[in-house]
């Protein structure tokens, strides 16, 4: 049995086009936890990496090391994309574009490092841990990237979740969205 994400199970026909609206974007992003994380650098191509997401509000917040190449990135270029990934099968996405700001409050380092944590194992770190949650952020100059969406994609991806759909699968630009 194939589930659908709820990207998917949300989508809607009109003008036999398939789109998904700004609540449901938004939704998207609020249900996922990791997004590839694009930025420009300074010679060569774009680069991309995995990263995980919380948020304040609709801000995405992320935990980095000063010294790595997105955090120096973003003080040269806010201009960043996130493409927020569903973690199941068939992949589904939606793309954000955003303004990104390197915030270096230690206090705020811990608690995005903490909450970070707690995603990744599922369940909420003890406060027997916080020390060592305080010592990693210091140890490894943990800074904050905070990413401010201003716009998105209208369309999901399209999947065959069984032979039949190729039947009425379809494929069609979309254009940018407000956030």
């Amino acid at each position: 049995m194939v589930i659908q994400s709820p990207v998917a199970a949300h989508t809607r026909k009109t003008d036999n086009l398939t789109t998904v609206d700004r609540a449901e974007r938004r939704d998207f992003v609020r249900q996922h936890r990791t997004c590839i994380f694009g930025y420009n650098r300074r010679n060569d191509g774009p680069a991309m990496t995995v990263v995980y997401y919380v948020l304040d509000g609709d801000d995405l917040l992320i935990s980095t090391m000063a010294a790595r190449a997105k955090a120096r990135a973003v003080k040269r270029d806010p201009k960043v994309s996130l493409c927020i990934l569903d973690e199941q099968w068939p992949l589904t996405y939606v793309q954000v574009y955003g303004d990104a700001t390197l915030e270096e409050d230690f206090g705020q380092a811990v608690d995005v490092l903490r909450r970070v944590i707690d995603l990744m194992a599922g369940d909420e770190v003890t406060d027997t841990k916080m020390h060592q949650i305080e010592r990693m952020a210091r140890e490894e100059n943990r800074v904050v990237i905070r990413v401010r969406p201003y716009a998105t994609f209208a369309t999901p991806p399209r999947h065959v979740y069984q032979a039949d759909d190729i039947d009425t699968l379809t494929h069609f630009t979309s254009s940018s969205e407000p956030w």
